[in-house]
């Protein structure tokens, strides 16, 4: 079974993919532990989806050097 996984994200404003990938990250382990894999695949692409746009939009975007280091 295919799904749609939503708006296309290039036709996102700034603040909708924002909104967009909060909402994914929100939801990620929950459908990682209790999703059929049909949720996690649609999860997966949604996610690599509006990664890319966000990549594509802020390729200068703030790295932290420490980021890997650090403990949140």
């Amino acid at each position: 079974m295919a799904f749609d996984t939503g708006v296309d994200p290039a036709g996102l404003s700034d603040d909708d993919l924002f909104r967009e990938l909060g909402s994914l990250y929100r939801t990620r382990l929950h459908t990682l532990r209790h999703g059929p894999d049909a949720a996690l695949d649609n999860h997966f692409k949604r996610t690599a989806e509006l990664e890319t746009e966000y990549m594509a939009r802020f390729p200068g975007r703030e790295v932290d050097p420490d980021r890997l280091t650090q403990a949140f």
